[in-house]
């Protein structure tokens, strides 16, 4: 399973990518192999303020409809409408082409309640 070093990452399999202020946030490779093939990527709204731990959008796949939350506060600042197009890329590239929303980060502190890497492989190995 591909858990890159530099990402934060949330209870829900969502990863944060920290840029300063910024965040991008996409789900993680376990995640899109839980949700095998993705059909449908419904992508929030550009200026939506939203909560650590909120659900934000959707993604739909040939198996089921899940909800991705927001790992940190911020304001939607991009979307990647490249997903509108081709929500495969959340299957073949969910750390590089496939990223979900960036966002301007309102409480930087809120990082400390992410996981390490090594955390997040704990998680999901003991959900194996």
């Amino acid at each position: 399973m591909n858990v890159p070093e530099d990402l934060h990452y949330a209870q829900s399999h969502e990863w944060l990518r920290l840029d300063g202020a910024d965040g991008t946030v996409g789900i993680t490779d376990h995640a899109q192999a839980e949700l095998t093939d993705v059909v449908y990527v419904e992508l929030p709204a550009i200026g939506k303020t939203v909560k650590a731990g909120e659900q934000i959008c959707v993604v739909e796949s040939v198996k089921a409809a899940s909800d991705i939350y927001s790992p940190i506060s911020g304001t939607v600042t991009a979307v990647n409408e490249g997903l509108t197009a081709n929500p495969a890329l959340l299957n073949t590239d969910p750390y590089v082409e496939g990223w979900i929303f960036k966002l301007k980060i309102e409480a930087g502190e809120e990082v400390s309640a992410l996981k390490t890497p090594a955390q997040y492989l704990e998680q999901i190995s003991a959900s194996s």
